[in-house]
């Protein structure tokens, strides 16, 4: 059976609680959420899945690999081994913009690889990025993260099925929750084409009835292969865009 997670940004948390209050109440099929850690708000991706687990019964907060420091004892396991924590996502992360906020050179790798010796109870999830390197590339990166102790993987969104497509059939066997986002502005797509190279199909437009038809294209061919979805509406209007589909 498809399950279905949608990712929260943690603004503040009363913004975070109002989201989860609109999502316990208009799109009950959700019972899963995903809470990314983003160094420009106060709320840690670990304490806002302590407000999703008040309604929710499973929590991911993404961790970054660069801000932990592998040579002490980490400071969060207290926090990942709390209600409603059931897994976590491992990113490498992007340097802080703010000098004065250390980080480290640890890898995901690195980084999965202790979580898993740490807190080997803990499933832990690994990122897909299917626009950093050639798909064989990116198999093989993967594959050295399942041997660090992966159990499974979130990918970055998608936007063309045809894509999805021929990353599935390198992926059999794998847990795997496909990466949904809406694009809503031609400023959007650049952004995600210049910085992420991500793919566009010919035929897509930044209106919010070609993201709704597309979000229903990839549920469908998520159900088809039995894998699972992951929608990131970030600045999106949740109810407008997931209203209805789900």
């Amino acid at each position: 059976m498809t399950e279905i997670s949608l990712e929260l940004v943690p603004r503040t948390a009363e913004a975070l609680c109002k989201e989860l209050a609109l999502v316990k109440q208009h799109l009950p099929v959700i019972d899963r959420i995903n809470i990314p850690d983003i160094l420009r708000f106060d709320l840690r991706s670990w304490e806002g899945c302590r407000l999703a687990a008040e309604n929710f019964s499973h929590t991911i907060p993404h961790l970054r690999a660069i801000d932990f420091d592998l040579s002490k004892p980490l400071p969060i396991l207290n926090d990942l081994t709390g209600k409603g924590i059931e897994a976590v996502l491992v990113i490498t992360g992007d340097p802080p913009q703010d000098m004065s906020r250390r980080s480290y050179r640890t890898s995901c790798i690195d980084f999965i690889s202790r979580l898993k010796r740490d807190l080997p109870s803990l499933k832990i999830y690994a990122g897909i990025d299917p626009y950093r390197s050639g798909i064989k590339a990116e198999i093989d990166y993967v594959r050295t993260k399942i041997d660090a102790g992966a159990d499974g993987f979130f990918t970055q969104p998608f936007f063309d099925l045809r894509l999805m497509d021929l990353y599935r059939d390198q992926l059999p066997e794998i847990e795997v929750w496909w990466g949904v986002s809406p694009v809503m502005s031609l400023n959007s797509q650049h952004y995600w084409e210049n910085k992420n190279n991500a793919v566009f199909p010919p035929d897509f437009k930044p209106t919010l009835e070609w993201n709704r038809h597309f979000a229903i294209d990839a549920l469908n061919f998520v159900r088809n292969g039995k894998g699972n979805i992951y929608f990131m509406p970030i600045r999106t209007d949740i109810q407008k865009y997931l209203g209805g589909l789900l």
